[in-house]
């Protein structure tokens, strides 16, 4: 996956701003691209996990009916950006990139495919 530095500060800036509670949203990419951040609303509220509401769900799900890439992201407020069993549980979209970003120590963001159980990492290239 390819992000630009300001998406970047994007990602981060809505982790620290929804901490401690674990924050989420989407992104659009092309070819691999971030193109553009989606704040959602948490709606489990909750610094243990994360649940996106129908719309912002919704809002992915056209950007992928129009022709673009998805990946959802969300916070770890006190764990690293690796997926944990309930993020993979939750990962229903095995075509869509998974995005993890870790307050823990210096802010980390780390990108995950993740299909039937299998956790794959996706290198995170800043540009």
């Amino acid at each position: 996956m390819e992000i630009s530095q300001a998406h970047l500060d994007e990602l981060v800036a809505h982790a620290r701003e929804s901490a401690p509670n674990e924050c989420c949203g989407y992104m659009r990419l092309t070819d691999g691209r971030v193109d553009e951040v989606f704040r959602a609303e948490n709606i489990k509220n909750s610094p243990y996990g994360y649940e996106l509401g129908f719309k912002d769900l919704e809002a992915a799900n056209a950007l992928e009916d129009e022709g673009f890439g998805v990946s959802i992201y969300h916070s770890h407020p006190r764990s690293a950006a690796e997926p944990s069993q309930t993020d993979i549980n939750l990962a229903h979209y095995p075509h869509w990139t998974y995005v993890i970003v870790s307050l823990a120590g210096e802010p980390a963001v780390r990108a995950w495919n993740i299909a039937d159980g299998r956790v794959e990492e996706d290198p995170v290239h800043v540009r």
